[in-house]
């Protein structure tokens, strides 16, 4: 009879399943571990940028509806123009004016562009996705990383501040719509956490300008969001562990920077940018063998 009641009670609920794919109530790939992802980004955070894209690209040609493929394949191209400008380090960080104002020489145009079309393609297939369901959490995520990362090309990279503000607002929006109805979505954190620092970090009275447009800025507050996604981030965790070991150099939060940045030594043992920083963080010398290599 227990068999029986189980059996019956199952075949209920198969037709309520079965919807609940078909409508989309099944995560997506920004909200699940996809293992050809995570593998793409371990590799990306590797600097191994091209076997990262390779495989991004594989996965988008797949699931060519899906827009987070082409924002994983857009971050391939920022972070190898960060890395290459040597922004993700506390020589670029505890710099104020290059902070604040941007690198000292020009992006690469061609990976530019590819990183601008890649964004545009995630925006598109973003906004297809919400004009069937405005609430789409795909969509309103791909949305918020997509200006989450033009902001930073736009301020860091081609010096742009007021596009990147423009940019900054909207990732803030969106990615404050998307928390609403996916609260665990920490990744989107990032986008938050990284507009709350710098705008926090702009001197009082660019901040008090900002402030009647309504751009809000907050650096306790930004390290705090950038907290979540280190923590709980899907694919962007050790992103935000940058980030935050940098803001914390800057705030001379020296151990957590250092363990950040351990974590990270460990985790992606053929990065030197990471043990080069855990260095500097405990104020040692640089090992050879990293400053010798390319």
């Amino acid at each position: 009879m227990r068999r029986l009641t189980c059996l019956f009670l199952l075949t209920l609920l198969m037709p309520a399943i079965s919807f609940a794919r078909a409508t989309g109530d099944e995560p997506g790939p920004a909200f699940k571990v996809v293992p050809e992802l995570a593998r793409g980004f371990h590799e990306l955070y590797e600097q191994h940028f091209p076997e990262a894209r390779m495989i991004f690209t594989t996965w988008e040609s797949a699931h060519p509806e899906e827009p987070f493929g082409q924002v994983a394949i857009a971050a391939s191209y920022l972070f190898e123009e960060l890395y290459r400008q040597g922004v993700l380090t506390s020589d670029f960080f505890l710099d104020q004016k290059r902070f604040l104002n941007g690198i000292e020489s020009k992006p690469d145009p061609e990976r530019m562009n590819n990183f601008r079309e890649a964004v545009q393609r995630a925006r598109v297939l973003s906004k297809q996705r919400l004009k069937k369901n405005p609430k789409d959490p795909e969509g309103l995520f791909g949305l918020a990383l997509a200006a989450g990362m033009e902001s930073d090309a736009d301020a860091i990279l081609e010096k742009k501040q007021l596009d990147a503000l423009k940019r900054l607002k909207e990732a803030n929006e969106n990615a404050k719509a998307l928390l609403a109805v996916q609260p665990d979505a920490a990744d989107a954190y990032v986008a938050l956490g990284v507009a709350n620092y710098i705008i926090g970090a702009l001197n009082p009275g660019y901040r008090m300008a900002l402030w009647f447009m309504s751009i809000h800025g907050d650096k306790k507050l930004g390290m705090e969001q950038l907290t979540k996604t280190a923590d709980s981030g899907r694919y962007l965790g050790p992103y935000a562990k940058i980030l935050l070991a940098l803001c914390a150099r800057r705030e001379k939060q020296n151990a957590l920077a250092q363990k950040l940045l351990l974590e990270l030594t460990r985790e992606f043992p053929s990065n030197t940018t990471y043990a080069t920083e855990y260095a500097k963080a405990m104020g040692r010398p640089i090992p050879a063998e990293i400053e010798a290599a390319p």
